[in-house]
């Protein structure tokens, strides 16, 4: 996969310059370092580039194949997430709990009688509830869950590099998967643990196709 002219730039500046710190490459580049994060999270992931804390970037001389650059970090979301649990938000509190350990899941998907996508419950939601809710049999989950827009989402078609890269900065465990033109309709979720599944048997196939 042919990398950016940004991407490319960034590699030089490293390669010149090792080691160097995000900012001093933000500010050749005439950008901020918030808008190049992607481009160093892809870059880093990939192995061209390497971070060290306290000391900055420098260029580890790595190359990537393009089929395997393909294969792991554009692939369409759609192509890999997992379905949603979901659950009303007239649930009770311990219904959801129930619900929770049944289907072995990190966070359920809450939605109203029109099958909207209005809210959020993770583990450690449910937890705290659990703590300080003396009726956890009668509490619906609608008091307690993180509520839409306040909710980071993607669509099937992006790529599973950008849900990696929200996932790590925004510190959550998945990202509910909407509808490309409904942002209400969750159609699954996206996790750490599928993102980590995809890699490894995304890289033993092509190991074993390279022995074929």
């Amino acid at each position: 996969m042919e990398l950016t002219t940004r991407q490319k730039e960034i590699i030089k500046i490293v390669r010149e310059n090792e080691p160097i710190s995000g900012d001093k490459i933000a500010k050749r580049l005439g950008l901020t370092k918030p808008t190049l994060r992607s481009d160093l999270s892809l870059l880093t992931m990939t192995g061209i580039l390497d971070a060290r804390p306290k000391v900055g970037y420098i260029y580890s001389g790595q190359t990537i194949e393009p089929l395997l650059f393909e294969e792991l970090y554009h692939k369409k979301i759609g192509d890999i997430m997992v379905p949603p649990i979901l659950i009303k938000q007239t649930t009770s509190i311990q219904d959801a709990v129930t619900d929770l350990f049944l289907h072995d899941a990190g966070s359920l998907y809450v939605i109203d009688d029109d099958d909207h996508f209005v809210g959020l419950l993770s583990r450690k939601d449910l937890l705290r509830a659990t703590l300080n809710n003396p009726n956890i049999d009668t509490s619906p989950v609608a008091i307690i869950m993180t509520r839409t827009p306040n909710i980071i989402t993607v669509t099937p078609e992006e790529r599973v590099v950008d849900a990696g890269y929200l996932i790590v900065h925004q510190e959550v465990d998945s990202l509910p998967v909407v509808e490309t033109d409904d942002s209400q309709k969750v159609v699954g979720k996206i996790s750490k643990s599928k993102l980590l599944t995809h890699f490894i048997e995304a890289g033993l196939q092509i190991e074993k196709n390279k022995e074929v």
